[in-house]
């Protein structure tokens, strides 16, 4: 089958599958939204019914669209099936199997919080005049100029979207070997500014040329292709902690048991945490209470077998969900707790231990 034009799927009046076939042909894996909104399509009636993994669920392998991201695939038969059913799905692409990063930057005017939260880790003296200083576009700008480098938002060399926000997707690839997690910028921790979302590992993006309900997701310039991530920006996400080491989740299915050894448990709860802090990518659809529940339910049977310190499974959860939801303190704490009480009746020991 010939390739798609380069300007060809990714207008504004191009059909969802028409820009889902464009992205597969690139090699990014796409999976189906809600049609008109920027969450995913709802499970089936099954998953929704049960409480699972994601990585473990049997509908990924039969090739349906259940759990967002972790459905996306390059399969041309498969996305047209998809979307034969449902013509009106909007199309995103998965970032982690990708291997790209995008920064999504928030053109919401807001009054900024504290100098501290603007560029964490970077002190901003009182003596800089921050009169003006209102959206994604101000921060991520202040963080180049920190580190005299170009504005991304102006990196005409790299495929740049306008959003339907009036914000902008910046699109990176990524070099063999190295991976990046999500992250939300309204997060008090692990964000790269405020106002800049970072979407990789367990995060998805519109894709280019989609339309919702609150307008179309529009190239900007003439550029389809993500250039290489600058070397600035990647030191950048490293010192912010966005960084995923080689010990850290394995791209695939998680295999079962998910956990019972000492490691296996810790990067099992590391999976999980990563899947709550993903849930940054949309404000609703992700099942974030759910996942959320779920950590803390394995985390509380490691504390109970002595595999970690219970204000360390309370901070590794709270850090997370809080990346995610940093307005929802009170039901973080609560679901916190509650499944680590639940979890402390299962305590996971090693293998052969009692």
């Amino acid at each position: 089958m010939s390739r798609l034009p380069e300007s060809s799927a990714v207008s504004p009046g191009s059909s969802p599958v028409d820009a889902a076939i464009w992205c597969a042909r690139r090699g990014w894996p796409v999976h189906p939204l809600v049609p008109g909104l920027k969450v995913p399509a709802a499970n089936c009636p099954s998953c929704r019914e049960q409480s699972h993994l994601a990585e473990q669920c049997s509908c990924l392998s039969a090739g349906r669209w259940c759990h967002g991201f972790h459905a996306a695939t390059t399969d041309l038969m498969r996305i047209r099936t998809w979307w034969d059913t449902q013509p009106r799905f909007g199309a995103a692409v998965s970032c982690g199997p990708a291997r790209l990063v995008v920064l999504d930057v928030d053109a919401h005017a807001n009054e900024y919080p504290s100098r501290q939260r603007l560029l964490p880790g970077v002190p901003i003296p009182s003596v800089i005049d921050l009169a003006g200083l209102e959206t994604g576009y101000h921060t991520l700008a202040l963080l180049a100029a920190y580190r005299k480098q170009q504005n991304p938002c102006e990196d005409e060399a790299t495929l740049r979207v306008e959003t339907a926000s009036g914000g902008m997707h910046i699109w990176y690839s990524l070099p063999p070997g190295m991976r990046f997690r999500s992250s939300s910028g309204a997060g008090a921790k692990a964000a790269l500014a405020w106002q800049v979302d970072v979407r990789a590992e367990r995060g998805y993006v519109v894709a280019p040329g989609v339309r919702t309900r609150k307008g179309a997701y529009r190239p900007v310039g003439t550029v389809r292709t993500p250039a290489p991530l600058p070397e600035w920006i990647a030191n950048e996400l490293i010192r912010t902690g966005h960084g995923i080491t080689s010990s850290c989740e394995p791209h695939g299915r998680i295999p079962r048991p998910l956990i019972r050894q000492t490691a296996e448990g810790i990067d099992g709860l590391t999976r999980l945490l990563d899947d709550v802090q993903a849930c940054a990518s949309a404000s609703e659809g992700t099942g974030f209470t759910s996942k959320l529940n779920v950590a803390a339910f394995t985390a509380g049977g490691l504390v109970a077998a002595g595999r970690m310190s219970n204000s360390e499974a309370i901070a590794r959860l709270t850090h997370a969900a809080e990346a995610a939801r940093p307005t929802q303190q009170r039901k973080i704490a609560r679901t916190i707790r509650d499944g680590l009480k639940a979890g402390a009746m299962r305590p996971l020991h090693l293998e052969g231990r009692s």
